[in-house]
């Protein structure tokens, strides 16, 4: 009789331990991302510990990452996505490039860009200064050089990306503002695949952004949208100001802002609404995806002198 039983234990068994096996498996592949393959690979070297299978994949990842990035350094990066955070007080604005538009596109690299920008805006909430605002600028270096939460620097995060979508990819610059008293931020990403309820504590993405930091008893979102908008779509190269800044004659030529005509009502100058609605810009920055930095511009200028 027990002899019996002991084949029905067996069968018992091995379906239980292939239940847990493939449970693990859908665990990690759904926590990490990685493939089928490296998945199984993992687990089955580690006697299905999920830890430290993760563990062994990230440090595989790692590596090839590395070994990938060096590779692909010389590849051109003229593609890519800025991002911006607002939270609070504190402003974040990050440019990073690859190769082609379908690997921006990708998931990964959106939540890449959302990390630096998170990264980045950790470090700014860490500043104390004295006055109104703070604004400062990280280049590529100094970028890479950042510590994330995990204690990995941004570099060690970008080659992991670079394993994992196959191309050059490069955290070109950011720019972070941080304001006290009664100053405030607003920042816009455009185009945005979809609408987003609120904008506070979240990255948005897009080939285009503006951080504008401004004083206003109200707090009109809406208008708010529409002068980073204004600033994303016209360009302006300075706020101006009244009685020092006189306005162009050929409006089309105009780039101090107050003297604009307002983007989404052009019967008006954005000095006129800044007026209606009591509110003064008091500094701003617009990034597009691919533009020559004025840095870099220097930089081109001393190479060819």
């Amino acid at each position: 009789m027990i002899f019996q039983k002991f084949p029905r234990f067996l069968h018992t068994s091995r379906l239980a331990m292939a239940s847990v096996e493939k449970n693990a498996l859908a665990t990690l592949r759904k926590k990490t991302g990685y493939t089928f393959a490296n998945c199984k690979k993992a687990l089955e070297l580690h006697n299905n510990d999920i830890k430290l299978a993760e563990k062994w994949l990230n440090e595989q990842a790692q590596s090839m990452g590395w070994s990938k990035a060096t590779k692909l350094a010389q590849r051109v990066t003229s593609q890519g996505l800025v991002g911006v955070l607002v939270r609070g007080n504190i402003g974040a604005m990050v440019e990073v490039n690859c190769e082609t538009d379908f690997v921006a596109r990708n998931e990964h690299f959106k939540i890449f860009l959302d990390h630096v920008s998170r990264v980045c805006a950790q470090y700014t909430e860490l500043t104390q200064f004295d006055g109104d605002l703070w604004k400062s600028g990280f280049e590529a270096e100094a970028l890479r050089n950042l510590k994330a939460p995990d204690g990995k620097s941004l570099a060690d995060h970008l080659a992991l990306l670079i394993g994992t979508v196959g191309e050059n990819a490069a955290i070109r610059r950011a720019i972070c503002f941080k304001v006290n008293n009664d100053l405030k931020l607003s920042g816009y990403a455009h185009p945005q695949a979809a609408s987003i309820a609120s904008t506070q504590n979240v990255t948005q993405v897009g080939k285009y952004g503006a951080i504008v930091a401004f004083r206003s008893p109200h707090q009109d979102e809406e208008l708010q949208k529409n002068l980073c908008q204004h600033i994303i779509g016209l360009n302006p190269q300075k706020v101006g100001e009244e009685g020092k800044d006189e306005p162009l004659s050929n409006k089309d030529d105009e780039t101090c802002l107050i003297h604009q005509e307002f983007l989404v009502d052009e019967e008006r100058t954005v000095g006129e609404v800044l007026k209606e609605n009591s509110l003064e810009i008091i500094d701003y920055q617009r990034y597009e995806c691919g533009e020559v930095a004025k840095n870099e511009e220097l930089e081109q200028a001393k190479l060819s002198n």
